[in-house]
């Protein structure tokens, strides 16, 4: 299995690939991708040598152009896979069909990835774009079984990569409408929830407030770490409790499914956080490079270490993990 790493940045994409990552993915610095973040991503001259250093140590390249362009904004969209294609990358990952249709007709040489935002969750939907536009991957949303996972393996006629660690999502990804709601700027064409313009903090003796947009986000002790305000990890009073209503902070972790999945044929274990820190990504990439390792050379005997997993509690939100949706026996 792939292991597949986040670069937000120049560092944190040397910090995957010096770590074992055997490719990583980074986007743009515009609303063309889904980490639109102040800060983060690169322009084509930092793509270039991002680029050039990966080859050089032998991992491989993924471009995100992951949003859905308005009409308006169509060239926009375009130009960003124009330009992607000058850089030598080794995939460019897609959810738009109208994107995939410009990319396939345009550079039919150029390997194409469905993304997690285009939401292919059964094997009719991954054969469409496997069809109409000869895409070589798909990657899962994180509302699937880990059976449904298996099942869709059996079925389809191209690659599966599977998110392994990270940030969870409530919703179905590329279909969150939750911060449009709040800031009226769509996640899915703009790039990002909880976009900087509109967060807001705010500084008492009794704690921190997080605002989105003027909407009471959370409101923390002054001992309490504080998180990035998103309306679905928001704490909010429902019948007179405060608690997370749609969604306690914590990250996924795949240690304990690593065998399933190998056997099951996943062709790579993607890790989520391009917004996280270079020392975030050293350390998740470091661990299960050596997970992955240890399944491959052994996937009957494979269970994951006490170790390893605290190493992979110690960067996950809340300090915690789950197996999220994968662990659901009925479906």
């Amino acid at each position: 299995m792939e292991l597949v790493c986040p670069a937000g940045s120049m560092p944190a994409l040397k910090a995957a690939v010096d770590n074992g990552a055997d490719a990583v993915y980074l986007g743009f610095r515009d609303g063309t991708n889904a980490r639109n973040f102040p800060g983060l991503n690169f322009d084509l001259d930092e793509a270039h040598r991002a680029v050039n250093y990966a080859h050089q140590r032998g991992a491989r390249v993924f471009l995100a152009i992951n949003t859905y362009p308005r009409p308006s904004q169509w060239q926009k969209w375009c130009r960003a896979v124009d330009q992607a294609a000058t850089l030598g990358i080794d995939a460019l990952i897609l959810a738009d069909p109208g994107l995939m249709d410009y990319t396939a007709q345009t550079y039919p040489d150029l390997r194409l990835h469905l993304s997690v935002q285009g939401s292919a969750t059964s094997h009719e939907a991954i054969d469409f774009y496997v069809r109409h536009f000869g895409v070589r991957r798909v990657v899962l949303p994180r509302v699937l079984s880990l059976t449904q996972v298996q099942n869709i393996m059996k079925r389809v006629n191209t690659e599966v990569e599977v998110f392994g660690f990270g940030s969870l999502c409530v919703m179905v990804e590329g279909r969150c409408m939750l911060s449009s709601y709040v800031t009226g700027e769509s996640p899915n064409s703009s790039g990002v929830c909880s976009p900087a313009k509109h967060v807001k903090w705010e500084e008492s003796a009794s704690g921190r407030r997080s605002r989105l947009n003027g909407v009471l986000i959370d409101i923390y002790a002054p001992d309490e770490s504080a998180g990035y305000p998103t309306l679905c990890k928001g704490r909010f009073d429902v019948g007179g409790n405060v608690y997370y209503a749609m969604e306690e902070p914590t990250s996924l972790n795949v240690l304990d499914i690593l065998p399933e999945l190998y056997r099951a044929g996943v062709a790579a274990i993607k890790v989520e956080g391009r917004q996280r820190s270079p020392a975030y990504v050293a350390q998740v990439t470091r661990t299960l490079r050596e997970a992955i390792d240890a399944c491959t050379a052994a996937p009957e005997t494979f269970a994951p270490e006490v170790r390893l997993v605290t190493q992979l509690d110690n960067v996950a939100e809340g300090r915690c993990h789950t197996l999220g949706a994968y662990s659901r026996p009925w479906q």
